[in-house]
C-alpha cells in the first residue's frame, strides 16, 4: 500500500512542476519590459527610464550588433586593469628600492629589507589566495584551454576568483625579479573572467538572440589578455590561436583584432596620461643601428642561436616536469602545499631573496634591476665589452655597469645569471601564488642571446682583421634569443612577433623568426610537452592536445574501452512510469530511444522538453498512450562505433557542436558520450601518464 500511495503523490508533484514551468514560460514571454509590479515604488519614473533604455538599445543596435560593444568594453576594461596593476606594482617596487637605499651602510638591515619584503608579500599573496579562492593560484592558462575546449569549470570564472587573482598577482609581481615570475598567464585568465561576464551581459541586452558559440567571447578575451599586458595586439591574436584554442574559427579573427586593438590602445593611453611616456610608443625602447642592422652571414649565427635556445629549453622543460612530479608524489611537499602554503611560500621566497642579495651572489646577476630593467639592459644595441674598455667619458647611461658591478666580466655575470636563474625559476614555479612564466623565460632567453651575441662578436672580431664584424649588434641576438627561448618553452611562434612589437625593431623580424622556428623544432622533437601541457597533465585537466603531445597513443584509444556506465534509455512503447523515471534520473537534453530493452536497437532520441509534454499529456488524458504516439523520435545524425578513437569522438563533439554522441555496435546502443563523459575519459587517460 505504501508504494501505491507514493506513485500518485509523485505524479501530482510532477504535474505541479510542469504547470509551474509552463506558467513561468508564459509569464516571461508575455511580460512587457515597461510594466512593473504593483508593490514597487516609483512606477512612472521606472517605466520612463526603461523606455529610454529600450530606445538607446535600439539606437546602438542600429549602428552595429550589441556584441561589438561587448568586445570594445572587454578591451577597454582589460587594458585599464593591466595599467592599474602595473602602476600598483611599480609603486611597491619603488618603495622597496627606496627603503633599501635608505639603509645604505647597514648590511644586516639591508639584508633583512631585501629578504623579508618579498617574503612577506609572497606570504600575504599566498594566504589571501588560499583563504578566499584556492582556484586563483597558478597560471590559469591550462584551465582556460580546457574551458575553451568545451568543458565547464564554473569555479574558475567566478567574481571571487577574479578579485582574488588580481590582488594575488599584484603581490607576486611586487616581489620583483627576486622571485622572477610574470603576469601573462594569470592576466589571460583574468581577461577570460571579464569576457565571461560581458558575454552574459550582451546576451541579456540583445533583442534577437542568435545561437553563438559559448566560448566566442572567451576566445577573444584570451587574445585581449596578452595584448593588454604588452600593448601588442597582433601577437595577442596569434597567441590565442596557438595556445588557447585547439579549434580556432575564422569568424573569431575580426572580433579578436578589434578587441585587442581597443585593449592595447587603452593600455598605451593610460601610460601616456600617467606620465610614463610622451606619446604612444613601444614598451621597451631600443637603440639598434638603422643603416645596417645585421650582415647577411649573421643569419647562420641566428640559426645556431635558435638551436641553442631549443636545447636549453629542453633542459628547462625536463626540470619543470621533474619538479611537478616531485610536488605531486613527495609527502613533504604534499603536506606543505596542502596545509602550510603560506609557510612554504615564505621559505621559498626567503631562499631566493637570500641568493639574490646584492652583497652576495646577487652582484653577479644584476639583482637590483627589475624585470623591465633587466630586459631593457639586455636589449642594448652596443657591445658591452668594447664599450667597457673605452676610457672616454660618455653621457649616455651604461646598462652594462650593473652587470659588471663586482668587477667581473660580462661573460661571467651572464653565465652565472643563466645557471642560477634556471633552478631558481623552476623552484619559483612551485609557489602557490598567481603567477606566470612567459616574461621570466623571455628575459632568460634575452640573457642567453646576449651572451651568444657578445661572445660571437668577440670571437669574430679576433679572427678577422677587418672592421666588418666589429659592429655586430648583440642586442639583436638578445631579441632573437628572447623570442626563440620563450617560443620553445611554450611551443609557439607568436613570441617572434611579440618581440618585434615590444621593441619596434622590424628589421630583425627574419632573424627572430628563423631562431624561433629552429628552437621550436628542437623543443618539439621527441613528443616533449610544453610548459602549459605539463601543467595540464599534472593537474589531470581534460585537454586532449596535451595528452597527445605527451603520449601520442593515448588519443587513439578505442571509445569502447573507456565508456562508463550505460546511459538512461527509453523504449518506444514506454509508458508514464518509465518516462517519469527517466526524467527524474537523467539530466541530459537528449535521451536515446530503443526498439525494446531486449533488442537495444537504436531508433533515435527524444528531447527532454518533449518528455515533459508527454507527462503533462498523460495527466490530462484518461487513455494511457505510449511514447511513440505522443513524442517525435528524432534521428541521430552522427553515430559512433566502439572502434572509433577518443580523438575522433572529441573532434566530432567540438566541430559538430552536438550535445551527445550515440555509440552503437551493429545498430545496438552501446553507450552515450557527452561533454561530462568526455571529461571523465580524458581525466582517466591523464592518470596513465
Amino acid at each position: 500500500m505504501k508504494n501505491l500511495d507514493e506513485t500518485p503523490r509523485s505524479e501530482r508533484n510532477t504535474e505541479n512542476n510542469c504547470q509551474e514551468e509552463e506558467n513561468q514560460l508564459e509569464t516571461s514571454h508575455n511580460k512587457s519590459p515597461l510594466l512593473s509590479d504593483s508593490w514597487k515604488p516609483y512606477q512612472r519614473p521606472r517605466a520612463i527610464v526603461k523606455e529610454w533604455l529600450l530606445k538607446l538599445r535600439c539606437c546602438l543596435g542600429a549602428v552595429c550588433g550589441m556584441e561589438w560593444y561587448g568586445y570594445a568594453a572587454l578591451g577597454i576594461l582589460t587594458g585599464f586593469l593591466s595599467f592599474l596593476m602595473d602602476l600598483s606594482v611599480s609603486k611597491l617596487l619603488r618603495a622597496h628600492q627606496w627603503l633599501y637605499m635608505k639603509l645604505e651602510g647597514h648590511s644586516l638591515l639591508q639584508f633583512l629589507c631585501w629578504t623579508l619584503y618579498p617574503s612577506c608579500i609572497c606570504v600575504v599573496g599566498s594566504s589571501f589566495s588560499h583563504s578566499i579562492c584556492p582556484f586563483s593560484t597558478g597560471s590559469g592558462i591550462p584551465e582556460v584551454r580546457a574551458m575553451l575546449a568545451g568543458f565547464e569549470m564554473p569555479h574558475y570564472l567566478s567574481v571571487t576568483n577574479l578579485f582574488t587573482k588580481y590582488v594575488g598577482l599584484i603581490c607576486t609581481l611586487a616581489a620583483g625579479s627576486t622571485i622572477f615570475l610574470g603576469k601573462v598567464g594569470p592576466f589571460v585568465h583574468l581577461s577570460t573572467m571579464v569576457g565571461a561576464y560581458l558575454s552574459k551581459l550582451c546576451s541579456l541586452v540583445q533583442t534577437n538572440k542568435k545561437d553563438k558559440a559559448a566560448g566566442e567571447m572567451m576566445v577573444v578575451a584570451a587574445a585581449v589578455g596578452v595584448a593588454s599586458c604588452f600593448g601588442a595586439p597582433v601577437s595577442g591574436v596569434l597567441f590565442s590561436v596557438e595556445v588557447m584554442s585547439s579549434h580556432f574559427a575564422v569568424k573569431h579573427y575580426v572580433p579578436c583584432f578589434f578587441s585587442t586593438a581597443c585593449g592595447a590602445l587603452t593600455f598605451h593611453l593610460f601610460s601616456v596620461w600617467s606620465g610614463d611616456g610622451e606619446t604612444l610608443q613601444v614598451l621597451f625602447k631600443t637603440n639598434f643601428p638603422t643603416a645596417l642592422p645585421f650582415y647577411p652571414l649573421e643569419i647562420v649565427l641566428f640559426a645556431l642561436l635558435g638551436l641553442l635556445c631549443g636545447a636549453v629549453s629542453c633542459c628547462y622543460l625536463f626540470c619543470h616536469r621533474w619538479i611537478l612530479q616531485v610536488i605531486k608524489t613527495n609527502p613533504i611537499f604534499i603536506k606543505w602545499l596542502t596545509t602550510e602554503k603560506a609557510l612554504y611560500s615564505g621559505m621559498v621566497a626567503f631562499l631566493l631573496a637570500s641568493v639574490t642579495f646584492p652583497h652576495f651572489a646577487g652582484q653577479y646577476m644584476a639583482s637590483k634591476y627589475t624585470m623591465k630593467q633587466l630586459l631593457t639592459s639586455l636589449l642594448d644595441g652596443r657591445q658591452w665589452t668594447s664599450e667597457s674598455h673605452n676610457a672616454s667619458v660618455q653621457v649616455d647611461p651604461k646598462p652594462w655597469l650593473e652587470w659588471s658591478s663586482s668587477g667581473s666580466s660580462v661573460y661571467m655575470t651572464l653565465t652565472f645569471f643563466l645557471l642560477m636563474k634556471m633552478w631558481m625559476l623552476v623552484l619559483a614555479c612551485t609557489l602557490p601564488v598567481p603567477a606566470g612564466c612567459f616574461m621570466p623565460v623571455f628575459v632568460y632567453g634575452a640573457a642567453l642571446g646576449r651572451l651568444f651575441g657578445e661572445g660571437g662578436a668577440y670571437v669574430l672580431s679576433g679572427l678577422t682583421s677587418g672592421q666588418q664584424w666589429a659592429s655586430i649588434n648583440p642586442g639583436g641576438y638578445a631579441l632573437a634569443g628572447a623570442a626563440a627561448f620563450s617560443g620553445a618553452v611554450t611551443h609557439t611562434l607568436s613570441p617572434a612577433l611579440l618581440a618585434i612589437e615590444l621593441t619596434g625593431q622590424f628589421s630583425h623580424a627574419v632573424p627572430a623568426l628563423i631562431a624561433t622556428v629552429l628552437a621550436n623544432a628542437r623543443s618539439r622533437s621527441g613528443h616533449r610537452p610544453s610548459f602549459y601541457d605539463a601543467i595540464s597533465i599534472s593537474k589531470r585537466l581534460p585537454h586532449l592536445p596535451s595528452l597527445k603531445k605527451a603520449c601520442p597513443w593515448l588519443p587513439s584509444t578505442p571509445v569502447g574501452q573507456v565508456l562508463g556506465a550505460k546511459a538512461v534509455q527509453l523504449q518506444k512503447t514506454a509508458g508514464l512510469v518509465e518516462v517519469q523515471h527517466a526524467v527524474n534520473s537523467c539530466t541530459e537534453t537528449q535521451i536515446p530511444v530503443v526498439d525494446s530493452h531486449e533488442s537495444q536497437i537504436l531508433l533515435g532520441f527524444v528531447l527532454r522538453p518533449e518528455l515533459l509534454m508527454f507527462l503533462r499529456h498523460c495527466k490530462t488524458e484518461t487513455v494511457e498512450k505510449h511514447l511513440d504516439e505522443v513524442c517525435c523520435i528524432h534521428r541521430a545524425s552522427v553515430l559512433l562505433s566502439p572502434h572509433n578513437t577518443v580523438q575522433e569522438a572529441h573532434s566530432i563533439l567540438s566541430l559538430v557542436g552536438t550535445q551527445a554522441l550515440f555509440v552503437t555496435d551493429s545498430g545496438r546502443l552501446v553507450g552515450l558520450i557527452t561533454w561530462p563523459e568526455m571529461k571523465r575519459i580524458l581525466e582517466d587517460l591523464a592518470k596513465e601518464i
